[in-house]
């Protein structure tokens, strides 16, 4: 890191204690040359991540001390709370649930009965508040990739009734693998995933259309990161409480992809083959004739009440009109020993990281004269568990959201020194990114488009329920590809990415000594430069034209 340390402000905490107000310094003006500081972020992140906060699972013991310890935050830089009836949160509603050890686990087919082995063949959750799910020889239908797309003229489902079956689908979107002559080649934006992509959309898809289950194939191209990732909750889930209406299928969860050949096979099909036919317009749903699901596993639920902490800077011209900096302070809690025998997932660059970056706006602009606009600064819960504390506000928002100007969210910075550019995630949706690159050339960086498109950034993280109200929104994360950096150029950079994946919701995703903040400085200050743009004048950032958001219409209040 570039220069030495500045002595830990928060970092020298004792472990049992939450950070006193008193233990951060008042704003200091003059600064706003270069307002961000590397050694904030640091210190943030190594007292966010440290085991006093046991991997920041919502509803747990660990939830209860980052709340607390986030309102102390907001309210030693002197924000204003912005949450429910005067307060610093908002209460979100959720139930979680846990799968128990499965009595029986297992696919018949044609040869015989094929036993599953969790967390190795299968992995499951449920999203029912019940105490046990059972399904005995439920049929399976592999519906492709599950895209039912209108105005792309695409449907995989054909009509086919899906009622009390089990939808097996593959991921990403249908031309993720296409090439020319397919019907799907560049269908669905070539490699950048789009919202039919996202295992989310195929689970929601699934229950849509009444099936009792939903399994994903798993690719690790194709979800963009590894099994180890995919079984990281360890059974649980988490979920808005709602209505019958909208209940989720009983089962979901992914099939490894040893797994899922083997069962094909053993079906009598051939997994490659029906890939290639999910490529075609053609292609019909194909129920896995002679072959069966059954399983009986305990559950256990409560519901819990989490919260997202937000507070504010009032405008003085525009107070009504709000521009939000968001990111996540939720990780995966408490886990499974790894090889050294460490149990909490702490989550210091997903998302300790982004909730040191807005703590970090905010003292800067509270370091400034009163903005014009009003300033939110939001950390939300239960992202890691399907964004759900930011779609919980974008349903019932605390501030119009039709006045809300623009909603910059940060998930995920690098940490291996600066860089000579910034990757933009979601290209071609909001004029935000002129304003990005407008803020890169004045820092002598320049703006390059994901180098990983087929990961599907753009639906992962917390601005995408605002981007589907409406709101203008702009996603500032480093795990969209090797950034060139400084220091070893794109080499260096694709080091730490792959370093970093392979922590990626797991154990070792810990800060340490010879993290490098001065690249997520770099990067918090765009945001800083273009917020402080929207802040003090009256413009509104607008969706492009071809955006899919363009013509989604915000919640008036």
């Amino acid at each position: 890191m570039g220069g030495k340390m500045k002595k830990t402000i928060i970092g020298l905490l004792a472990m049992a204690a939450v950070v006193p107000a008193a233990a951060v310094p008042p704003p200091i003006l003059g600064q706003a040359s270069w307002p961000i500081e590397a050694s904030r972020l640091s210190d943030t992140v190594k007292v966010i991540a440290s085991d006093y906060f046991e991997g920041r699972a919502p509803g747990s013991q660990g939830e209860k001390k980052t709340v607390a310890w986030l309102i102390k935050q907001y309210q030693s830089l002197g924000l204003e709370p912005a949450g429910d009836k005067g307060g610093w949160t908002q209460a979100v509603p959720l139930v979680h649930t846990r799968l128990g050890k499965a009595d029986r686990l297992e696919i018949t087919t044609q040869q015989g009965k094929r036993p599953l082995q969790s967390d190795k063949d299968i992995y499951l959750a449920s999203l029912r508040p019940v105490n046990r799910i059972a399904l005995n020889k439920v049929p399976l239908v592999f519906v492709g990739y599950g895209v039912s797309a209108p105005e792309r003229g695409w449907d995989d489902f054909k009509g086919v009734d899906l009622k009390g079956k089990i939808a097996v689908f593959l991921i990403n979107d249908p031309d993720f693998s296409a090439v020319s002559g397919d019907d799907a080649f560049e269908k669905f934006g070539g490699r950048s995933m789009t919202y039919y992509g996202r295992w989310t959309y195929k689970f929601e898809e699934a229950a849509r259309r009444g099936a009792v289950g939903a399994l994903i194939i798993h690719d690790s191209q194709g979800a963009g990161y590894g099994w180890d990732t995919v079984i990281a909750p360890a059974g649980e889930g988490y979920d808005i409480i709602r209505g019958d209406k909208d209940k989720p299928v009983a089962l979901q969860g992914w099939l490894s992809q040893a797994a899922a050949q083997d069962i094909f096979a053993k079906s009598g099909f051939d997994l490659d083959s029906l890939k290639k036919q999910a490529r075609q317009k053609s292609f019909q749903p194909v129920s896995l004739k002679g072959s069966v699901f059954s399983a009986s596993l305990p559950v256990s639920y409560q519901n819990i009440t989490s919260y997202n902490v937000l507070g504010q800077i009032k405008g003085a011209k525009r107070p009504d009109e709000t521009i939000m900096f968001g990111a996540h302070w939720d990780a995966y809690g408490i886990g499974a020993p790894d090889s050294q025998g460490r149990t909490i997932r702490s989550g210091a660059i997903d998302d300790g990281v982004g909730v040191a970056a807005v703590l970090e706006l905010a003292r800067v602009f509270k370091a400034e004269h009163q903005p014009d606009r009003t300033l939110v600064f939001a950390s939300w819960t239960a992202e890691e568990r399907g964004i759900l504390g930011s779609s919980y506000y974008a349903e019932h928002p605390l501030f119009p959201l039709d006045k809300t100007v623009a909603n910059f969210t940060v998930d995920v910075l690098q940490t291996a020194g600066r860089s000579k550019d910034v990757l933009l995630i979601g290209a071609g949706q909001n004029s935000l990114e002129n304003d990005l690159a407008a803020a890169a050339k004045e820092e002598n960086r320049v703006v390059k488009a994901e180098l990983l498109p087929e990961r599907g950034l753009f639906f992962r993280a917390d601005h995408l329920p605002f981007a589907r109200k409406g709101v203008p929104v702009l996603l500032m994360m480093g795990m969209a590809g090797a950034y060139d950096l400084r220091e070893g150029g794109m080499a260096a950079g694709e080091k730490w990415l792959s370093g970093y994946m392979k922590c990626y919701h797991q154990t070792c995703d810990r800060w340490t000594e010879n993290d490098d903040f001065e690249g997520a400085a770099e990067d918090v200050k765009l945001i800083y430069l273009m917020g402080h743009h929207l802040a003090f004048s009256d413009q509104k950032p607008e969706w492009l034209p071809n955006s899919e958001f363009k013509t989604k219409t915000v919640t008036k209040e």
